[in-house]
């Protein structure tokens, strides 16, 4: 009977094929941001192994010039610089699961096309320096249409000094405005565009916050890691300077908006959530004057320091029209009336709107992609439950639409970094295609993860392979007692760390997992500690503090040792151009895997980097991974 059973469940997953083309469909666009005059848009555009930025004219949709850097460089971030001037910062993404790099290279153009130029060059502009040296935007400097306010840092040292530097955006000359107190500084300004915060660390990752009241005064210590055991950003003053807000980390639970009399020293809380850490600051429109925060919690919410404010009810009249939606103001006219509005979640990739505040009209500009019927796409649920210490773990569960209420196959998924870095409340190309298949999806924010609070940050130092490991575990046996998953039909899938949890899971718990998949993982933690403490100082602290001081006694948390654990077959794939997790670990990997028996299938690409990009060897990859748990959890193959 219940061979029977698991057979009419099986049966209409194994007739169904996914259709990739939807998923490995490039983005019409990744962000947009309006004119100051209204006049223009310019928009990031997403190509196969660059991303470009392109202007378009408003009055007849007409392209009127693109800026790239070449093969794999993406646009960092730009800035209207100007009624027509843009300021562009460049990156390198060396793989579709690697973070940007931002290299400190700055270019600017007219919207026009003219007067294109690069206006900050790792030498210099035409290599008048010596020492190879980075710029970052801090603030544009309506005050000096000409000029902006970068920091600049020399990138030949390990531990540099900052200092802040107004850049001429036509012709790349540099006045010095400040030093930092601090290595590594980052910067914040006032309305004036004076320098006050910086904040920054050394070789000991120390956080260290400093400020000062103007440009000709000396810089005060405000906080001290070492000495408060927290955190403090600045996010940026009041209009009238009196007032600076801050995140501040707490010792228990997430952190705090605080708001900090600068005169009086008085400090107020402002804003701070139950559950997670402000996710994304809401500036004033037009200013770097903070006003409220979004939080990532059971969708993207807003809250705001005064619910009365324009800001507040510009939202709250956005999120009446969108309902369902995550709402945020991209960019706006200088005169108000016009806003860019993002909307995106869990089941749509995204689209831009312009809103006329007068009208009250909103008229779509683009979508990310208009091929997607959200209607047709899965959902992300919540899911809260207790680790075996005790401690709370979020995540978000998908499943199939037409497939809720029974036990079904689960792929557990967790994310890369893996600090800092969690998982959210939005649209997940790899989510909705292992649904489309006929899988549950689980991606559990394990300890360690960012978003909720310092504490829960730290309780996962050290803890690779053990209660990281166990966190993951734990969620897993949660689906099982909740009825969602088939406990005879468990994979665990991951990229990057991800990778390196899901064989480490496989090895830990033999019985609880049908089969693992690593993509791009690391899986011999001697290795990476031996290649990254090489690095500089602050990489070998960080290796010693947060994964641990003896590499000897990793072996015992390095699927490449535990491979005669492993009992499932296993599905590997690796970029022979990737830097983060070089393909050593996957070659390691496997050849434990073949020496211990262990089912073992691969797939190489020389050319790739920390994740595929090319849509053939994307297509070949997901074609390969449906196929791999079609075979042993019984879901859909790929068309």
């Amino acid at each position: 009977m219940a061979g029977i059973l698991l057979g009419c469940l099986l049966a209409p997953l194994a007739h169904a094929q996914v259709d990739l083309a939807p998923f490995l469909k490039q983005d019409v666009l990744e962000t947009l941001k309006i004119s100051p005059t209204g006049a223009y848009y310019a928009m990031t555009v997403p190509l196969e192994n660059e991303t470009v930025l392109a202007v378009m004219r408003r009055s007849d949709g007409a392209v009127t010039t693109k800026i790239g850097a070449g093969r794999d460089s993406v646009i960092d971030d730009f800035w209207w610089a100007g009624d027509e001037r843009i300021v562009v910062s460049k990156a390198e993404k060396f793989g579709s699961r690697d973070r940007p790099y931002a290299t400190g290279e700055l270019y600017a153009v007219n919207a026009d096309g003219s007067e294109r130029r690069q206006i900050f060059a790792r030498y210099g502009i035409n290599a008048r320096e010596a020492q190879p040296r980075a710029a970052y935007l801090i603030d544009t400097l309506p005050s000096e249409a000409r000029k902006v306010l970068v920091s600049v840092f020399a990138l030949d040292t390990a531990t540099p000094n900052t200092r802040v530097e107004k850049l001429d955006i036509h012709n790349g000359r540099r006045e010095a405005v400040a030093t930092a107190p601090v290595r590594r500084a980052s910067f914040v300004t006032d309305a004036m565009g004076h320098v006050r915060f910086a904040v920054g660390s050394g070789d000991d990752n120390v956080s260290k916050l400093y400020h000062r009241a103007d440009n000709g005064s000396p810089w005060q210590l405000v906080n001290d890691e070492a000495e408060s055991q927290r955190v403090e950003w600045p996010l940026g003053l009041s209009a009238d300077g009196h007032t600076a807000y801050l995140q501040v980390e707490q010792a228990q639970g997430p952190d705090a908006l605080v708001a900090w009399d600068i005169a009086t020293g008085e400090r107020l809380e402002r804003l701070r959530d139950a559950v997670v850490d402000p996710y994304s600051i809401i500036y004033a429109p037009g200013s770097r004057t903070p006003e409220g925060s979004f939080f990532m919690h059971e969708g993207l919410r807003t809250a705001f320091f005064d619910d009365t404010s324009d800001t507040a009810r510009l939202y709250r009249k956005l999120e009446r029209a969108f309902p369902g939606q995550s709402v945020a103001v991209t960019s706006g006219t200088r005169d108000g009336r016009l806003k860019v509005v993002h909307t995106w979640s869990d089941t749509s990739p995204g689209d831009f709107f312009l809103f006329d505040t007068a009208s009250h009209n909103a008229d779509l500009i683009f979508s990310r992609r208009s091929w997607l019927d959200p209607a047709m796409q899965s959902p992300s649920e919540s899911v809260s439950l207790r680790a075996r210490d005790g401690t709370l773990l979020h995540g978000y569960l998908t499943r199939p639409r037409d497939r809720q209420g029974m036990p079904l196959p689960l792929v557990v998924m967790p994310h890369g970094g893996p600090y800092g870095v969690f998982d959210e409340w939005e649209f997940s190309d790899e989510a909705q295609m292992l649904a489309r298949a006929g899988y549950a999806v689980l991606r559990i924010n394990f300890r360690g993860s960012g978003n909720y609070g310092r504490a829960f940050l730290q309780v996962g130092a050290r803890e690779w392979g053990k209660a990281m490991q166990d966190d993951i575990t734990d969620a897993t046996r949660w689906a099982i007692g909740q009825g969602i998953a088939d406990p005879q039909r468990i994979c665990l899938y991951g990229a990057s760390y991800g990778g390196y949890a899901a064989l480490m899971g496989v090895a830990k718990e033999p019985d609880l997992y049908r089969c693992a998949a690593g993509y791009v993982g690391v899986y011999d933690l001697a290795l990476m500690h031996k290649r990254d403490s090489r690095s500089s100082k602050s990489v070998r602290n960080w290796i010693g503090e947060w994964v641990s001081e003896d590499r000897a006694s990793l072996a015992g948390v390095s699927p490449t040792a535990l491979a005669p654990r492993i009992r499932v077959p296993v599905f590997l794939a690796a970029g022979g151009k990737d830097d983060i997790a070089p393909i050593a670990h996957s070659e390691r990997m496997e050849k434990a895997l073949k020496s211990a028996g262990v089912p073992v299938e691969t797939l190489y690409f020389p050319t790739e980097g920390h994740g595929f990009y090319t849509e053939p060897h994307r297509r070949e990859y997901y074609t390969k991974l449906l196929d791999f748990l079609s075979r042993h959890l019984g879901g859909a193959k790929a068309k």
